[in-house]
């Protein structure tokens, strides 16, 4: 179905529903991949924030928004928030909360 063949407002809330679903869905696989990061990081020494890669998230977030349309500087600043809350997942991990 496309977009411009939702036929009411019912329907199309359901579709946003389903997708809601499977963002949550991603951001707790990404969460499971920082957790991974936070172990890998224990052991070789790093720190949870890494300047450097924070910004090139930030960077690749922005040119991914763009390239859909989608307002870049506002995608970037979820990203800051979700990049933010990683770090601070993986500052509890390497401060030894291991719940």
């Amino acid at each position: 179905m496309q977009i411009d063949d939702i036929p009411d407002m019912a329907t199309l809330r359901a579709h946003i529903d389903a997708l809601d679903e499977q963002l949550v869905a991603l951001l707790a696989q990404r969460h499971a991949l920082i957790a991974r990061a936070a172990r890998i990081k224990e052991q070789v020494g790093l720190p949870a924030r890494i300047d450097d890669r924070v910004e090139e998230v930030v960077a690749n977030v922005g040119r991914h928004a763009a390239s859909r349309g989608l307002d870049s500087a506002l995608i970037q600043n979820i990203w800051r928030q979700l990049i933010e809350a990683a770090i601070a997942q993986e500052d509890r991990y390497l401060n030894g909360d291991r719940s």
